[in-house]
């Protein structure tokens, strides 16, 4: 894979235009039909879940906020891809494709948005805040931009402890003005912490264009103030993510500090299930399902380049919806938290 200097490193990854931002790889990266498979899958999984998530909100056994992921999974898919089990996860509210794509059981997560007892915080985090230790994953954050220091610190104590793992912390377009972000930018620039900064370019933050909110919209240049490099990567291509995030992932292990990965992507949903979206067309929304789905991009190429039979792919297809449809049976009935535990697992008992 390319290498190029940067401020901070000969080794840092490159891709450097004339205006200085990281711009994607357009060489297709080399694959197998055995990945592709297995990317196509995950995908599909997250998409399905939060198509029925969705549906399940419209019947009010979904409360509060729901934040969905449609449009944006291989940004998690293929980020996943390059890191190993003792690397730490962090997100923020957009956060169903990220517990699936970390392993969590499709049957927790959806218990969990409904409130039951069966879910991964027992019914009492829902949508926006639930975890997983077994799996690394800190969350589901509903602050937006909170969870960039915590993942910092996830980082720091990582380096702390020496165990060679790093953390991914996720945030949106949107977090990406908060103040917290940068303080914790200068923190781990100054100490050189083993985190990637995934900033997920959905192009709205809520119903405000990055143009509209942002003096620099090249967000992969956020960290360059303090030294951090950063690359833009298209969030819509699962291979351009898996490699963006092994050279990032390499870069960070070498002990070289933070580095932020700016994912060019698209939510065809709504910033959350009460927004209609009428800050956009729809005309908009059709040519990004059209021209960049991501699950559509890989169907294709399993198609055409690696013999996939339609047989193949609907086998998938089933299987995918009979977990959704299991995890769906599972959330109606499991039972509803015992008011006795309103305030247990609040704080780690010493």
């Amino acid at each position: 894979m390319a290498k190029s200097t940067s401020s901070r490193s000969s080794r840092a990854p490159r891709a450097r235009s004339r205006a200085g931002a990281a711009k994607a790889e357009a060489a297709p990266p080399e694959t197998s039909k055995d990945e592709l498979m297995s990317f196509y899958r995950e995908m599909l999984l997250i998409r399905r879940f939060e198509e029925k998530a969705g549906q399940m909100y419209g019947m009010g056994l979904i409360g509060g906020f729901c934040h969905l992921y449609i449009g944006q999974e291989a940004v998690v898919v293929g980020i996943q891809a390059a890191l190993t089990p003792d690397d730490k996860v962090i997100t923020s509210y957009r956060d169903h494709g990220h517990m699936l794509a970390c392993g969590m059981e499709a049957g927790g997560v959806m218990a969990e948005l409904t409130g039951r007892a069966g879910g991964y915080s027992r019914g009492k985090g829902g949508s926006m805040h639930m975890f997983s230790r077994e799996k690394n994953f800190y969350g589901g954050h509903g602050i937006v931009g909170a969870q960039v220091p915590l993942g910092t610190g996830l980082a720091m104590a990582e380096k702390y402890k020496g165990t060679g793992a790093l953390s991914v912390t996720y945030f949106g377009d949107g977090s990406a003005n908060q103040g917290q972000v940068y303080e914790a930018f200068n923190m781990a620039a100054l100490w050189k912490l083993p985190v990637i900064y995934v900033i997920e370019n959905n192009q709205y933050a809520m119903g405000t264009s990055v143009a509209r909110s942002s003096a620099q919209v090249e967000l992969a240049k956020r960290g360059e103030s303090f030294g951090i490099p950063g690359r833009q990567v298209d969030g819509m291509d699962v291979l351009a993510v898996k490699a963006a995030a092994e050279e990032a992932v390499k870069y960070v292990r070498e002990g070289n500090g933070p580095i932020i990965l700016e994912m060019k992507t698209y939510r065809y949903r709504g910033h959350s299930m009460s927004d209609p979206a009428k800050y956009r067309s729809k005309e908009e929304v059709a040519k990004m399902r059209q021209e960049k789905d991501p699950i559509e991009r890989v169907r294709a190429r399993l198609l055409e380049d690696f013999d996939a039979g339609e047989d193949e792919l609907k086998t998938i297809d089933r299987e995918v919806k009979g977990i959704v449809s299991d995890a769906a049976e599972f959330a109606q009935q499991s039972p509803e938290p015992d008011p006795s535990e309103l305030y247990t697992d609040i704080l780690r008992e010493a």
